[in-house]
């Protein structure tokens, strides 16, 4: 007897220790700024996911000028996709109002490959609720919750460095119809088919282009963004009450915000060589002096003294500046504008402790990364000139040039010439 309940239990066993697994936690992840708590089974995803979330929320802020002040943590729930629950979303964001305060939940269903687009527009969603409702912690439970515009979620994923912006300047140019601002803000995406959604994402970049390039426009979109709790039925009214540039003649503004497709060129990583030359021009900093001329200062000497309130100003300006290029700036030197910009907003506000030693340390840093990207330019054309199968095309017209140059010009043949030519040959000889 004992030896069949031992058999029954060996053949139970593993379908316990399974359900063990099923039932337990699944362990998580806590992101650097500690706001996104992330439960997944694999340690890779979850770092890969807490990277996102990270990188995501730092576009944002430099977009929007703003440091980081969130108050309500986000989880992150990655979940398995199961066959016999096809009916699961693939995203879900809950928003609810708990005894203990607000609660915000990200539920995202994880197959056999992950849609990395879906994921970073989703966590974008989440980041921008916890903006749209920081600073109202006491929401009655069962308000209805205003979430953030989708022309917003495509804006700023679009207008994101590295981004490619090609397709959305060509549905554009290739538009032949033009949607007003009003008629634009009351569409819902989800409705619409492909073509039509590409020209949709277009024109929230646009639209998203226009009002930050506005005067005090990022500033602008941080108190629509705050004020997106209070929102009304009508988009465009909101919009125009925190940007006056929409009331004036709107159709031609907005017209003229479509006729610029900037946005290829605009956020374009720039080279190496191009971010070094563009941060040795902001690091020059141009003081006015009391005429209409100006003398440039180098930042270094600014760091050893107190500074004016004019100084302060240019400083300013050049930090505001330096945050733009961090947008724009070659991968491998972002650090380094990031650094400097940090600097910049400490002599801003007169710290100059331990100033002079971080600046010689990112001066060595960018020294020593200078020389390393000058010895992979050295070995890449080493490469091409002599181990590459097929050539790059980039000195095919000087090459054409110098064998155009290397064939004789024909000779005239009129009864002088031809004199000529002999005397030369004579004298040759």
């Amino acid at each position: 007897m004992k030896t069949v309940r031992r058999a029954i239990f060996i053949l139970i066993l593993p379908v316990l220790a399974f359900q063990s697994l099923r039932a337990a936690p699944p362990a998580r992840s806590v992101s650097p700024s500690r706001q996104f708590i992330i439960y997944a089974s694999s340690t890779a995803l979850r770092g890969a996911v807490s990277e996102l979330a990270e990188q995501t929320k730092a576009n944002l802020l430099t977009l929007l000028r703003q440091p980081d002040r969130w108050k309500t943590p986000i989880v992150v729930n990655l979940q398995p996709a199961q066959a016999n629950l096809p009916e699961i979303p693939s995203a879900a964001l809950r928003f609810s109002q708990t005894g203990f305060g607000l609660k915000l939940q990200l539920d995202l269903t994880i197959g056999e490959s992950i849609d990395a687009a879906l994921v970073e527009r989703e966590l974008l969603r989440a980041i921008l609720l916890e903006m749209i409702y920081r600073s109202e912690p006491d929401v009655a439970p069962g308000t209805a919750f205003v979430e953030p515009p989708d022309w917003l979620l495509d804006g700023v994923l679009a207008i994101m460095p590295g981004r490619d912006r090609g397709p959305l300047v060509e549905a554009l140019s290739v538009s032949d119809k033009q949607t007003s601002v009003e008629e634009f803000l009351r569409q819902r995406p989800a409705l619409l088919d492909s073509p039509a959604r590409l020209l949709y994402r277009a024109y929230s970049l646009s639209l998203l282009e226009l009002l930050v390039n506005g005067t005090d426009g990022h500033s602008r979109l941080t108190r629509y963004i705050d004020n997106l709790s209070h929102a009304s039925n009508d988009p465009f009214a909101d919009l125009k009450a925190q940007f006056p540039l929409l009331g004036d003649d709107v159709k031609k503004t907005w017209q003229s915000a479509l006729a610029r497709p900037s946005g290829a060129q605009n956020y374009q990583l720039l080279t190496f060589a191009e971010s070094e030359q563009r941060l040795d021009e902001l690091l020059r900093v141009k003081i006015p002096d009391a005429g209409n001329s100006s003398k440039q200062v180098e930042l270094s000497e600014l760091a050893q003294r107190k500074l004016s309130a004019v100084e302060k100003m240019a400083l300013g300006r050049v930090s505001e500046n330096l945050v733009l290029l961090t947008i724009r700036a070659n991968p491998v030197m972002r650090p380094i504008v990031r650094e400097y910009q940090q600097i910049a907003a400490l002599l801003v506000r007169g710290k100059r402790k331990r100033v002079a030693q971080r600046l010689a340390r990112v001066q060595a840093t960018r020294t020593t990364l200078g020389a390393r990207m000058s010895d992979i330019d050295d070995y890449m054309n080493w490469f091409e000139a002599t181990q590459s199968k097929t050539g790059s095309g980039v000195f095919v017209d000087y090459l054409r040039a110098v064998g155009e140059s290397q064939i004789p010009a024909p000779r005239r043949r009129d009864p002088l010439s031809v004199y000529l030519d002999s005397v030369d040959e004579q004298f040759e000889d």
